[in-house]
């Protein structure tokens, strides 16, 4: 009740924070851009607002679901169920969140003087396209290859804009900005929003009868066996486990999605002259960069397992085995993500030399101390829940684990770049990972033993399915 609570306060926050952007960035971008027409300059990042909008509500909104059966044998049209299903979903609070950041920008321009029509309509003009990300959602959200397609366009426009390859905002700017300008473009979104609207629909009236739900998919079964895995022995069972789960659970998933898609979260640092003083920001980065997935994925170690947890506990399964596997599993994406962000030596040597200490710190402290910090987690977690808004799994645990995880590296190097050198920093946190790491198993077996004495108190709380 008390994390509902918290939810809601946050919720509110954050839609008050959107309307407060929008009625200001007006002002904002006439103080940024003194010599450019506000409107125009929103135009012209619009596409990236479409596309990553599209992108992110893949993992995050929840699908229209409806229980047919006791409908089918009553006389309602299969239409007008469908039609309610999707009018249904047109309320959606990511709807309704896009609104309450243009309406109020929209109203401000009404205030300047902007011609009252024009605006009007531009108005509808986004309504019409937050309806066409919302219904294009449910056709991405059928199909992984749309979803790799969609993040690798926003990827190749943003790297042709920032590198001077290609003017995309230049390019995309005038259909948007269009959109005001010209009343009658109005028409463009709101037909391309009816006819998505059709093709769901369409969808859906196919799919109203119950032989196609009682059918067997035998085309959609897919399996892999990973084979690869059994080289590692007794280990490789659980790394198949976790491998597998990874990739067919939408939440687990998304932690691999967004772990990648925050390799680029070092372009906000690294490009801005205001942070090339603020070096212990780059030791956050590096931390943050090489272990997303790390802080993401091993914070709920072991509840990513809850619902056959107890299962596992009552067999003669070598509990080391299984924690080494995990962390055998979360030093290869510190690895892999510390070779993600090899590029950004374009900026300096620096920059490659704190993310190198930084993984360094990762591979042999804090993986430690986030599977020791799972030993504390006692929350279910259900995997067929959406990922959005869910919270299951969340305790005292993850607020307090940033402490070490986060904020003790970025203290140990800024100590010590302070008093002595950047040098000193980096090898710090390089020197406490070369440690950490030669004592692995020393601390693995600690970390064993505390699992075994919380191990009846962990199964007990992951019975709880309303936890």
């Amino acid at each position: 009740m008390a994390l509902k609570i918290v939810m809601i306060f946050f919720g509110l926050y954050m839609l008050a924070t959107v309307v407060f952007v929008g009625a200001f960035l007006y002002e904002i971008l006439r103080k940024v851009f003194p010599d450019q027409n506000p409107m125009w300059m929103l135009s012209r990042y619009m596409v990236y607002w479409a596309l990553i909008e599209l992108f992110f509500r893949y993992f995050m909104q929840k699908l229209p679901v409806m229980d047919i059966k006791p409908l089918l044998s009553m006389p309602i049209k299969k239409s007008s169920i469908a039609h309610y299903i999707l009018g249904r979903s047109s309320f959606s609070g990511y709807n309704i969140l896009a609104l309450c950041f243009f309406v109020p920008f929209g109203i401000v321009l009404l205030f300047h003087g902007y011609p009252a029509l024009n605006v009007g309509l531009w108005l509808i003009s986004i309504l019409a396209t937050v309806m066409c990300i919302n219904y294009a959602n449910f056709i991405i959200n059928k199909s992984e290859k749309a979803l790799a397609i969609v993040g690798g366009i926003i990827a190749l426009l943003y790297g042709l804009d920032y590198f001077q390859i290609l003017p995309v905002k230049d390019f995309f700017g005038p259909i948007f900005h269009g959109l005001y300008q010209y009343p009658f473009a109005v028409l463009v979104p709101v037909i391309l929003a009816l006819v998505l609207y059709w093709i769901n629909f369409s969808y859906l009236k196919n799919k109203l009868f119950l032989d196609a739900s009682l059918r067997i998919k035998t085309k959609e079964a897919k399996t892999s066996e990973l084979s690869w895995t059994k080289r590692f022995g007794d280990m490789g069972t659980f790394l198949q486990l976790d491998l597998k789960m990874i990739w067919r659970n939408k939440r687990t998933k998304a932690q691999v999605f967004i772990s990648l898609l925050f390799v680029f979260y070092g372009l906000f640092f690294y490009t801005q002259d205001i942070y090339a003083t603020m070096v212990p920001v780059f030791a956050f980065l590096g931390i943050f960069m090489t272990g997303i997935f790390l802080s993401n994925f091993g914070q709920f170690i072991p509840a990513w397992d809850s619902s056959y947890y107890s299962m596992m506990m009552s067999q003669n399964i070598p509990l080391r085995k299984y924690l080494e596997s995990k962390a055998s599993l979360i030093s290869v994406s510190v690895v892999v993500m510390f070779l993600l962000t090899i590029p950004y030596v374009f900026f300096g040597w620096d920059k490659l030399a704190i993310n190198f200490g930084c993984a360094l710190y990762n591979l042999g402290v804090n993986i430690p101390v986030i599977l020791y910090f799972g030993s504390f987690n006692k929350k279910r977690i259900d995997l067929e829940k959406s990922p959005i808004g869910n919270m299951q799994g969340t305790s005292a645990t993850q607020f307090l684990i940033i402490i070490p995880v986060l904020g003790l590296p970025i203290l140990i190097f800024t100590v010590f770049y302070y008093l002595i050198s950047l040098e000193a920093g980096v090898l710090a946190l390089s020197l406490l990972g070369i440690i950490g790491f030669a004592l692995k198993n020393k601390l693995l077996d600690m970390i064993t033993e505390q699992y075994r004495r919380k191990k009846y108190g962990m199964i007990a709380g992951f019975k709880e399915k309303n936890s």
